[in-house]
């Protein structure tokens, strides 16, 4: 199925792009670039980690906004931006998602921006993690995943491959265009949900 099944003609979906610190950071860019395509309006958070992987000006030469890192930073020009961020967007989509970042999603830790806008948020929230095989098996990332799950938060779930540390075994980010196709899936899904609604009303009105 092509992505471009996907796409509306009446309807520029909003996705809040959240990238943290793993060697699969620079896939996000393609994430990105076909959100883009299909005709997706794109913010990007990063966690400061992702920063020493794939530079904010490459996300922010892209997107033409300003990348999230940091609330406090001097140059941020929002001082409440995981609030408006969270609330201005149709999907929150983490692309890689680390152990780390799972963790704090599953336990309610906000200690940076990306962890705070996820609290925060109230849009639908999928993640698609990428790690090393023993931290993807490890039973604290099971326990955090199943956490995630039973909170109505979706994973595209990753491959078996060759992995970064020249070991081979799941933990691979899955193919951005499967991602990319998942999180076009939920936001039309949500839509025609919400377009029912509204044609319900008008019809019971």
């Amino acid at each position: 199925m092509l992505l471009s099944e996907f796409m509306t003609e009446n309807k520029k979906y909003r996705v809040g792009l959240g990238v943290s610190g793993g060697i699969a950071a620079y896939k996000a860019i393609e994430v990105l670039r076909l959100l883009q395509k299909s005709g997706c309006e794109v913010r990007v958070a990063m966690t400061k980690h992702a920063t020493e992987f794939v530079q904010p000006l490459t996300f922010r030469a892209l997107t033409e906004n300003y990348v999230l890192v940091d609330d406090y930073a001097p140059e941020n020009p929002d001082p409440i931006a995981h609030i408006n961020f969270s609330q201005n967007i149709d999907l929150l989509l983490i692309v890689p998602a680390t152990a780390n970042i799972i963790a704090k999603f599953a336990n309610g830790i906000a200690d940076d921006f990306l962890s705070s806008t996820f609290l925060a948020s109230t849009a639908p929230v999928l993640i698609a993690p990428a790690m090393n095989t023993t931290m993807w098996e490890n039973p604290a990332t099971r326990r955090n995943i199943e956490q995630l799950k039973n909170d109505n938060v979706r994973f595209v779930e990753p491959i078996s491959g060759e992995l970064a540390c020249k070991t081979v075994g799941t933990g691979k980010l899955e193919d951005v265009e499967n991602i990319v196709r998942q999180a076009l899936e939920i936001l039309n899904s949500k839509f025609k949900v919400q377009n029912s609604k509204v044609e319900s009303r008008m019809v019971g009105g």
